[in-house]
């Protein structure tokens, strides 16, 4: 799963009305778009590699794995050093590399509740970013430093529940469901992970002019890409769990 967002900084940083980056939205948000794009075409190049050479799917799928979390750190270490220019490549392959590592997910949410399902993950996932847009910007100190304080607390304990699920799947059978897809505690963990990104889609509207100066929109972009992304993911992980993970006939 792709790194969460910039919410534990933000928790040291955001401490003050006072806007380090005025514009920084504004010039993040067309990067946001793009990535979210390249992230598309990589999911597509995962689903079409998983057709034609399953085989070799796994193989690329681990090192992709690998390189998307050491793209992470490279991007957002040069990114928030401002320097554009270098960042934006890197950027634009963390991306393509993303929505390959996504690849699996979608064609299980595909193959358990049909192409409707990617559909309607998008849909919400669009939606929940309007609504953001819209309120986040506006909320006052109180209410967006407190929204702040409980997502970040509320992803240390979505990692924490990850976690203890991984490991129980590899102890217990069945536990938590293995994969994605079935077991109480998979639902559990997808609805919760599904509110609290919805609730850091309204943090990050409220954080990156608090956080990041005008020249850093690209570490700003990175980080609002990142809770679309995992939106977009629990979604997914949710209809999964919901249609209890089984293969469409």
């Amino acid at each position: 799963m792709p790194a969460s967002s910039n919410f534990q900084q933000a928790i040291r940083e955001a401490q003050s009305s006072a806007l380090v980056g005025p514009n920084v939205v504004s010039k993040a948000l067309p990067y946001v778009g793009g990535g979210m794009v390249l992230t598309a075409g990589g999911v597509m190049g995962g689903l079409t590699l998983m057709a034609s050479s399953p085989t070799l799917f796994m193989p690329l799928f681990w090192v992709a794995l690998i390189g998307n979390f050491i793209l992470f750190f490279v991007a957002q270490n040069v990114a928030m050093k401002g320097n554009n220019s270098a960042a934006l490549p890197l950027l634009a392959a963390y991306s393509l590399l993303t929505g390959y590592t996504l690849s699996g997910i979608v064609a299980m949410a595909i193959g358990t509740a049909g192409i409707g399902a990617i559909g309607t993950a998008a849909l919400a996932t669009g939606i929940t970013f309007v609504i953001a847009s819209f309120v986040g910007r506006r909320m006052s100190d109180s209410v967006g430093q407190s929204l702040t304080a409980v997502v970040g607390l509320g992803i240390v304990g979505l990692l924490i529940a990850m976690v203890v699920q991984l490991v129980g799947s590899i102890f217990v059978p069945g536990f938590g469901m293995g994969g994605f897809g079935m077991g109480g505690f998979e639902l559990m963990i997808a609805g919760f992970g599904t509110v609290l990104f919805v609730g850091a889609a309204f943090v990050d509207f409220y954080t990156m002019p608090r956080t990041y100066n005008d020249d850093q929109y690209l570490a700003g972009a990175l980080g609002m890409y990142l809770t679309y992304i995992n939106l977009f993911i629990f979604i997914l992980r949710l209809i999964i769990a919901l249609n209890g993970g089984s293969r469409r006939d």
